[in-house]
């Protein structure tokens, strides 16, 4: 895959993430702070993203293709699932 593919497909993921949802509350907190805010919030990225490259590259060097994608394709609908268990859960109390 190349570097403008991967590039726009996390870059389309973080729209609207939790993450920059984050960002720009801090920064609404304090205009001033804008230039702080987007370094750590960067920085924050770079460390995560660090660690999920490095995690991948080692499962992929371990495990066959077939169940890493099936175990990726499980965990990313579990975690799915729990949000949206979550948001009903806090609606229904709120």
């Amino acid at each position: 895959m190349g570097f403008a593919a991967i590039f726009f497909a996390v870059f389309l993921a973080e729209l609207g993430d939790k993450t920059q949802i984050a960002s720009a509350a801090f920064a609404a907190g304090d205009p001033g702070r804008a230039w702080k805010v987007f370094a750590a919030s960067s920085l924050a990225l770079v460390c995560s993203t660090a660690i999920a490259v490095f995690l991948g590259q080692l499962a992929g060097e371990h495990l066959a293709r077939l169940p890493l994608k099936l175990i990726s394709g499980v965990v990313f609908i579990a975690l799915g699932a729990l949000a949206v268990l979550d948001h009903f859960r806090t609606a229904a109390g709120a």
